[in-house]
């Protein structure tokens, strides 16, 4: 992943606010239990939902079922957004990935996210990587894997200063 061009917009800043810088903002999604996850259904309608996800290769992944909503709207249209960390006001940073959702099959790709889920997590979301998905639990209990690198992101600094951070790839 090549480093982003990071700017502070000014009009959503504190005057003595200072960039988020990439590093920190990898940390905070590095660290996220929860992100939520916007698609789009085919009417148009958005669909909003929790997922827990791993950092790693540079995208944030997440898993689901084929008869999940999320799923079924990824397949008409991959454009993302995820969003976590702080909904405290005066604390804390939010931030905002947007990106497309890539549908993970390649085995190599799939141990290494499932790595990064064992790892992130503490062993306890367990996933075997075969035949193009992840199990949990035995071969009934397939998951799709979906992995997005940002394309933009916002950090968003809360309290004093509040600053608004963009990251673009």
């Amino acid at each position: 992943m090549n480093a982003p061009v990071t700017t502070l917009d000014q009009r959503y800043s504190d005057p003595e606010a200072e960039a988020v810088s990439w590093e920190d903002t990898q940390q905070l999604l590095e660290a996220a239990e929860i992100a939520w996850l916007s698609t789009v259904r085919a009417d148009g309608r958005p669909h909003v939902t929790p997922v827990v996800s791993a950092w790693t290769d540079g995208a944030l992944y997440f898993t689901t079922g084929v008869g999940e909503q999320k799923y079924v709207n990824l397949q008409a249209n991959p454009n993302v957004v995820l969003m976590t960390g702080s909904s405290d006001w005066v604390h804390g940073i939010g931030v905002v990935v947007e990106g497309k959702a890539v549908h993970v099959t390649d085995e190599a790709v799939l141990s290494r996210v499932a790595q990064a889920f064992a790892v992130r997590w503490d062993g306890r979301w367990e996933f075997e990587a075969r035949d193009g998905r992840f199990y949990n639990g035995g071969p009934d209990w397939p998951c799709e894997v979906f992995g997005v690198a940002p394309t933009r992101a916002f950090a968003h600094a809360k309290g004093d200063p509040f600053g608004a951070t963009t990251h673009r790839f």
